[in-house]
Protein backbone atom coordinates (compact mmCIF):
# COMPACT_ATOMS: atom_id res chain seq x y z
CA UNK A 1 0.00 0.00 0.00
CA UNK A 2 0.91 3.83 -1.25
CA UNK A 3 1.46 6.24 1.38
CA UNK A 4 1.95 8.69 -1.77
CA UNK A 5 -0.39 11.68 -1.59
CA UNK A 6 -1.66 13.86 -4.36
CA UNK A 7 -0.86 17.53 -3.62
CA UNK A 8 -3.60 19.47 -2.57
CA UNK A 9 -4.33 22.96 -5.13
CA UNK A 10 -5.82 25.95 -3.65
CA UNK A 11 -8.60 27.77 -5.31
CA UNK A 12 -7.76 29.64 -8.15
CA UNK A 13 -6.67 33.05 -8.86
CA UNK A 14 -8.27 35.46 -11.00
CA UNK A 15 -5.62 34.45 -13.82
CA UNK A 16 -6.51 30.75 -13.43
CA UNK A 17 -3.90 29.92 -11.34
CA UNK A 18 -4.17 26.97 -8.40
CA UNK A 19 -1.19 27.57 -6.11
CA UNK A 20 -0.33 24.89 -4.12
CA UNK A 21 1.41 27.29 -1.60
CA UNK A 22 1.76 31.34 -1.70
CA UNK A 23 4.99 33.27 -2.88
CA UNK A 24 7.61 32.71 -0.39
CA UNK A 25 8.08 36.31 0.01
CA UNK A 26 4.41 36.84 0.60
CA UNK A 27 4.54 35.50 4.21
CA UNK A 28 5.85 32.27 6.11
CA UNK A 29 4.46 29.19 5.12
CA UNK A 30 1.91 26.84 7.71
CA UNK A 31 2.94 23.24 7.92
CA UNK A 32 0.63 22.23 5.63
CA UNK A 33 2.04 24.65 2.51
CA UNK A 34 5.51 23.53 3.32
CA UNK A 35 4.56 19.71 2.95
CA UNK A 36 2.84 20.70 0.26
CA UNK A 37 6.09 22.47 -1.50
CA UNK A 38 8.39 19.91 0.05
CA UNK A 39 6.59 17.21 -1.71
CA UNK A 40 6.64 18.65 -5.46
CA UNK A 41 10.83 19.80 -5.02
CA UNK A 42 11.53 16.80 -3.64
CA UNK A 43 10.14 14.62 -6.98
CA UNK A 44 11.90 17.55 -8.79
CA UNK A 45 15.01 16.58 -6.23
CA UNK A 46 15.98 13.94 -8.57
CA UNK A 47 18.28 14.55 -11.97
CA UNK A 48 16.22 11.95 -14.04
CA UNK A 49 13.12 13.56 -12.81
CA UNK A 50 14.00 16.58 -13.44
CA UNK A 51 14.83 15.52 -16.92
CA UNK A 52 11.63 13.99 -17.23
CA UNK A 53 9.29 16.40 -16.29
CA UNK A 54 11.12 18.96 -18.51
CA UNK A 55 11.42 16.53 -21.61
CA UNK A 56 7.43 16.46 -21.36
CA UNK A 57 6.70 20.03 -20.50
CA UNK A 58 9.32 21.00 -23.22
CA UNK A 59 7.89 18.25 -25.77
CA UNK A 60 5.68 19.34 -28.58
CA UNK A 61 1.78 20.12 -27.82
CA UNK A 62 2.78 19.72 -24.05
CA UNK A 63 2.28 15.97 -24.09
CA UNK A 64 4.79 13.45 -24.32
CA UNK A 65 4.87 9.56 -25.28
CA UNK A 66 6.60 7.67 -22.98
CA UNK A 67 8.48 5.99 -26.15
CA UNK A 68 9.39 9.41 -26.65
CA UNK A 69 11.15 10.28 -23.33
CA UNK A 70 13.05 7.16 -22.09
CA UNK A 71 16.26 8.10 -23.36
CA UNK A 72 17.84 9.56 -20.02
CA UNK A 73 20.47 6.95 -19.26
CA UNK A 74 18.42 4.82 -17.04
CA UNK A 75 16.45 1.74 -18.15
CA UNK A 76 12.71 1.65 -19.21
CA UNK A 77 11.63 -0.23 -15.45
CA UNK A 78 13.77 3.12 -13.81
CA UNK A 79 12.03 5.32 -16.43
CA UNK A 80 8.56 4.13 -15.55
CA UNK A 81 9.73 4.11 -11.48
CA UNK A 82 10.21 7.79 -11.93
CA UNK A 83 7.25 9.12 -13.46
CA UNK A 84 5.00 7.32 -11.45
CA UNK A 85 7.02 9.45 -8.62
CA UNK A 86 6.25 12.81 -10.49
CA UNK A 87 2.65 11.58 -10.95
CA UNK A 88 2.48 10.90 -7.15
CA UNK A 89 3.38 14.07 -6.27
CA UNK A 90 1.33 15.88 -8.75
CA UNK A 91 3.23 17.15 -11.48
CA UNK A 92 2.23 14.44 -13.97
CA UNK A 93 -1.33 13.26 -15.63
CA UNK A 94 -1.07 10.16 -17.90
CA UNK A 95 -3.82 8.76 -20.46
CA UNK A 96 -2.89 5.12 -22.01
CA UNK A 97 -3.44 4.91 -25.54
CA UNK A 98 -2.92 1.38 -27.06
CA UNK A 99 0.14 0.03 -25.51
CA UNK A 100 1.82 3.37 -25.04
CA UNK A 101 1.33 6.04 -22.03
CA UNK A 102 1.24 9.78 -22.62
CA UNK A 103 2.11 12.26 -20.06
CA UNK A 104 0.94 15.78 -19.72
CA UNK A 105 2.60 18.61 -17.14
CA UNK A 106 -0.83 20.21 -15.76
CA UNK A 107 -0.31 24.07 -16.99
CA UNK A 108 -1.33 25.03 -13.41
CA UNK A 109 0.79 22.98 -11.66
CA UNK A 110 4.02 24.88 -13.81
CA UNK A 111 1.99 28.19 -13.03
CA UNK A 112 1.68 27.20 -9.49
CA UNK A 113 5.06 26.52 -9.04
CA UNK A 114 6.41 29.78 -10.85
CA UNK A 115 3.97 31.59 -9.04
CA UNK A 116 5.59 30.32 -5.62
CA UNK A 117 9.23 31.27 -6.38
CA UNK A 118 7.96 34.84 -7.38
CA UNK A 119 9.03 37.61 -5.82
CA UNK A 120 6.21 39.44 -4.69
CA UNK A 121 6.05 43.35 -5.56
CA UNK A 122 6.69 45.29 -2.33
CA UNK A 123 3.99 48.07 -1.64
CA UNK A 124 4.97 51.63 -2.17
CA UNK A 125 5.98 53.66 0.78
Amino acid sequence: MSNTKVLPLLEADDQGVAPCCPPLTERPFTAEEAETAARMFKALGDPVRLRLFSAVASHEGGEACVCDISDVGVSQPTVSHHLKKLKEAGLLTSERRGTWVYYRVEPSVLAAMGKLLTIAPTAAA
